[in-house]
């Protein structure tokens, strides 16, 4: 029998995050509600960005795809963990499981690039402010965010072919709350050494590329800000980048430690899942609420909605 035909037999059990009812009820209700955020703050910024003309720039074009990007993110996740939290049999078919790690990571792997496509919006900005718009044209912009959308997907199907190539036979535990690619190929009944070499140098490549990138940028956006004699000035054009150095070291910083390691690489499970948790649950629920409390232009954006709601209903 072929490596496929034994893999769809297999079925992945969840170990999840607690073991006590009490516990995993409490768990359910707030990352139930930390979803509900998710979702809503992220859907009022595509929202906003969609409908207000003010907010139709470069880099609000972007960040719509950020928040779409973080809504589907957390949602091949989060609804899962909150009905295996309520329930005795945490179990998903291989299929399952299989198609979990494949959408996740493509989406990962694409918001690695949108930030980095951020970044560079963000050098344009500061440094060429005289030919921005003609350097960020719609149709540029149109192409990066679909450069970034097609690279996760397509780096995905790289990175999961190598770990669902691999065989799995019978029930596997999985110590985790979802179907991750680092934690499925410990399971397998085979040499995992390709598969965690692939793992690991796309998993660093596909880091470290846009990383460097955004540093490259940020170093040209410093270099410029100090070329600028006034303060008032100086905190302009640094104020416009804050919200995005916030998301892009809360973003890397769980992702480094994910998969820029080794998969054998010695760590705690409860180290595991709470890096688990922040990147699933926590960043996508934290990144629509820095750019609009920290963004003047959004919060205008959120007052003209609501009067123009309230004067309707007049």
């Amino acid at each position: 029998m072929g490596v496929e035909n034994r893999s769809t037999m297999v079925e992945f059990v969840l170990l999840g995050l607690a073991e006590s009812m009490v516990l995993q009820t409490l768990l359910f209700v707030l990352f139930l509600a930390m979803y509900l955020v998710t979702l809503s703050g992220n859907a009022v910024m595509v929202l906003l960005i969609g409908v207000d003309p003010r907010l139709r720039t470069p880099m609000y074009f972007f960040l719509l795809h950020l928040s779409l990007l973080d809504m589907c993110y957390s949602s091949v996740t989060v609804p899962q963990m909150l009905v295996h939290l309520l329930s005795v049999h945490k179990a998903l078919p291989f299929a399952r499981c299989a198609l979990q790690m494949y959408i996740f990571l493509a989406f990962g792997m694409a918001e690695c690039v949108l930030l980095a496509i951020m970044a560079y919006d963000r050098y344009v900005a500061i440094c060429y402010p005289l030919h921005y718009g003609t350097i960020m044209s719609r149709h540029l912009c149109s192409r990066m965010a679909a450069a970034a959308w097609v690279s996760g997907f397509l780096n995905s199907l790289i990175v999961n072919g190598f770990a669902l190539h691999l065989p799995y036979r019978g029930p596997s535990r999985i110590n985790q709350f979802f179907c991750e690619v680092p934690a499925v190929i410990k399971l397998a009944s085979a040499d995992i050494t390709t598969a965690e070499v692939v793992v690991f140098v796309f998993g660093t490549l596909l880091l470290l590329v846009p990383f460097l990138l955004i540093a490259a940028s940020y170093g040209r956006i410093l270099a410029a800000i100090l070329l600028i004699h006034s303060v008032e000035g100086r905190r302009r054009a640094a104020s416009t980048c804050a919200s995005h150095l916030l998301v892009v070291s809360l973003f890397y910083g769980t992702a480094v430690f994910a998969y820029m390691r080794p998969t054998s690489a010695t760590s705690s499970t409860g180290q595991d899942k709470a890096v688990s948790i922040f990147y699933t649950v926590v960043t996508p629920m934290l990144n629509p609420l820095i750019y609009s409390l920290r963004n003047k232009e959004v919060k205008g954006a959120l007052g003209r909605l609501a009067t123009r709601k309230i004067f309707t209903k007049m």
